[in-house]
C-alpha cells in the first residue's frame, strides 16, 4: 500500500475528480438560479414576496442544517459516505422542478436540494482540503468553488436560454438529471475516502491548538473564526436577496427573460471564474484584508443596484458583485481551515457553513417582510447597508496570523516572512 502524501501534485487525480464532481453540484442550484421566481408568479400565481421567497428560505434552513451535521459526522462515517448519500437525496429535484402541480412540491424539492448541497458540497470542500495539507488551502478552495459557482452560472444562463425558446417547464430541468447520474456514479465508484490524509497531517502539524468548543468559537468567540463566519453569513444573506429579488425587480423594470438570465448569470459566473486567481491569493496575503476588501465591495454593488436603468448598469453591478464575492468565498474557508486543527478542521467548517448558509434563510425573511412591508428598493438597500457593517466587523475584530511568503530569488526553496527574515525549508 502507498504511503499517504499531502499535496495537490500528489493527489492530483482526485483532487480534480472532486473539482468536476463539485461542478455537477454548483449546477443543481443553477437549474433554479434564474427561473423559480417567474414560476411561482407566472404559473402559480404567487404575488407576495415572502410566499415566492419561501423555496430559499426552506433550501438554506435544509442545506444549513446538514452542513453542520456533514461536519460533526465526517470523522464518524467518512467522507465519501456523506457524498454520496447527498447525491442520492438529490435524485428526486429535477423531476420534481419539472412536473410539481403545486408550489408546495417545489418547497419538497428545496428541502431535497438543500439536503444534497450540504452533504456535497461540504464533502467535496473538506476532502480537498484534507488532500492539499497546509500550503495550498487557499488555491484548492479556489478551484473548488469557482467549479461550483462557474458551473451555476453556465447553468442560470443555459436554463433561461432554454426557457425563452421553450417554456420555463419542463425542458430547462432535464439536464439536472444528467447532474445527479453522473454525480451519484462518480462518488460512488471513484471517489476515496481522504481520512487516512487527515491522519497525516495531523501528525505532522500539531501547532494549531484544539478549540476547547468547536460551535462556540467558531461561531463568535474566536475573533478571526467569529470574524469570518459573520461574513460569511452576511454573505449568503445578500445572495439570498439578489437570488430571489432581483429577478422579480428587473422584470418590474421591463427586462425579459434573456436578459434577466444575462444579468442573474454574469454574477456567479464572475465569482467562479474570480476564484481562480482570488483563491491563490488567500496563500499570501493577510486573510484579514481579502476579507475587508471583498465584503466592502458587495455592500457598494448592492447599494448601486438602486440607481441603475440599463442593462449595462446591472452587467457591470454584476461583475462588481461577483468580484467581491469571488475575493471572501475561497478566503473564508482557507481561514476556517487555517484556525482549527486538522482533527476539529470537519467539524469547523461544518459550523461556519450552517451559520453561513442560514443566511439564506435570514435573506429571505427579510427581503420579503421589507419588500411587502415597504418596497424591493429599501429591502436592497438595507442588505446593502448590512454588508457594509460586515466589512467593518473585519477590519476591526480579525488579526492577521504570521504567514510565509514566496520569494523567487533562486530555486534553494528560500522563504520571506512577514518581518522580511529568510528562512530555509
Amino acid at each position: 500500500m502507498n504511503e499517504v502524501q499531502l499535496g495537490l501534485k500528489e493527489n492530483w487525480k482526485q483532487f480534480w475528480l472532486l473539482v468536476f464532481i463539485n461542478a455537477l453540484v454548483g449546477g443543481m442550484i443553477g437549474l433554479e438560479r434564474t427561473l423559480l421566481p417567474e414560476i411561482a408568479k407566472k404559473e402559480f400565481h404567487l404575488t407576495s414576496a415572502s410566499i415566492i421567497l419561501s423555496f430559499i428560505i426552506v433550501f438554506g434552513l435544509f442545506k444549513a442544517f446538514t452542513n453542520y451535521f456533514t461536519g460533526a459526522l465526517a470523522n464518524r462515517f467518512g467522507r465519501k459516505r456523506l457524498l454520496v448519500f447527498g447525491w442520492l437525496i438529490g435524485i428526486p429535484v429535477p423531476f420534481l422542478l419539472m412536473y410539481a402541480n403545486n408550489w408546495n412540491w417545489i418547497i419538497v424539492a428545496n428541502i431535497l436540494l438543500g439536503i444534497n448541497q450540504g452533504l456535497t458540497w461540504s464533502s467535496t470542500v473538506v476532502m480537498k482540503i484534507d488532500l492539499v495539507g497546509e500550503k495550498e488551502r487557499g488555491f484548492a478552495m479556489g478551484l473548488n468553488e469557482f467549479a461550483g459557482y462557474g458551473m451555476l452560472g453556465l447553468v442560470a444562463f443555459t436554463t433561461s436560454s432554454i426557457a425563452n425558446n421553450y417554456g420555463l417547464r419542463p425542458y430547462p430541468f432535464v439536464i439536472g438529471i444528467g447532474f445527479v447520474i453522473l454525480g451519484t456514479l462518480l462518488s460512488w465508484f471513484f471517489v476515496k475516502d481522504t481520512s487516512a490524509h487527515v491522519n497525516k497531517e495531523a501528525q505532522l502539524n500539531s501547532s494549531t491548538p484544539l478549540l476547547k468548543n468547536v460551535f462556540q468559537e467558531t461561531t463568535w468567540l474566536n475573533k478571526n473564526l467569529g470574524s469570518v463566519t459573520q461574513a460569511g453569513l452576511i454573505n449568503n444573506l445578500n445572495d439570498a436577496m439578489i437570488w430571489g429579488i432581483l429577478p422579480v425587480l428587473l422584470a418590474q423594470r421591463g427586462f425579459g427573460i434573456a436578459q434577466i438570465g444575462i444579468i442573474t448569470a454574469v454574477y456567479p459566473a464572475v465569482w467562479g471564474l474570480g476564484q481562480l486567481i482570488t483563491g491563490k491569493l488567500a496563500d499570501i496575503y493577510c486573510k484579514k484584508d481579502l476579507l475587508f476588501w471583498g465584503m466592502l465591495l458587495q455592500g457598494i454593488a448592492i447599494m448601486l443596484i438602486i440607481f441603475s436603468s440599463s442593462i449595462a448598469h446591472y452587467i457591470a453591478i454584476s461583475v462588481i458583485l461577483g468580484i467581491g464575492t469571488a475575493i471572501v468565498y475561497p478566503t473564508f474557508l482557507a481561514s476556517i481551515a487555517e484556525d482549527t486543527n486538522p482533527q476539529q478542521r470537519a467539524k469547523s467548517l461544518g459550523v461556519f457553513r450552517f451559520w453561513r448558509d442560514l443566511g439564506y434563510v435570514i435573506g429571505a425573511l427579510l427581503t420579503g417582510v421589507f419588500t411587502d412591508l415597504f418596497s424591493i428598493e429599501f429591502s436592497i438597500a438595507f442588505i446593502g447597508v448590512l454588508t457594509i457593517l460586515s466589512s467593518v466587523v473585519i477590519i476591526y475584530r480579525m488579526y492577521c496570523k504570521p504567514q510565509v511568503k514566496r520569494i523567487f530569488k533562486n530555486a534553494k526553496g528560500l522563504l520571506q516572512n512577514q518581518d522580511g527574515n529568510v528562512v530555509r525549508v
